[in-house]
């Protein structure tokens, strides 16, 4: 009922940037809170970062304040994740997920939506 398109992936160098995107359709995106979660081969999907419905208010992982930044677009339907000082412990593929509400939410069965990933990888 909700799409979400994850891109902006890649390889980059240790030390460097990337800005990913997530594209929503099919339902209000506005009503939506929207969050980041990121999943290493062998590992267990991890929250990330998460915006409020509005935009107002986020909340992050221990391992990324100060390094990523989420933020939202409504009039686009779209949220970001600005990437900065990335390490290889960042490797993973990464997906963009909603849920209808306020949002905030940092476990992985607090989402309705899921896309379907974006690969990130960073070399030293």
């Amino acid at each position: 009922q909700m799409q979400l398109v994850e891109s902006g992936g890649g390889l980059v160098q240790a030390g460097g940037s990337l800005r990913l995107s997530c594209a929503a359709s099919g339902r209000t995106f506005s009503t939506h809170g929207m969050g980041w979660f990121r999943q290493a081969p062998g590992k267990e999907r991890e929250f990330v970062a998460a915006i409020s419905w509005s935009g107002g208010n986020t909340d992050y992982a221990s391992s990324v304040v100060g390094r990523f930044t989420i933020s939202r677009d409504n009039a686009k339907d779209t949220v970001y994740l600005q990437m900065d000082s990335l390490k290889p412990e960042d490797t993973a593929v990464y997906y963009c997920a909603a849920v209808f509400g306020y949002g905030l939410g940092s476990r992985v069965d607090e989402y309705d939506f899921w896309g379907q990933g974006t690969q990130v990888t960073v070399s030293s």
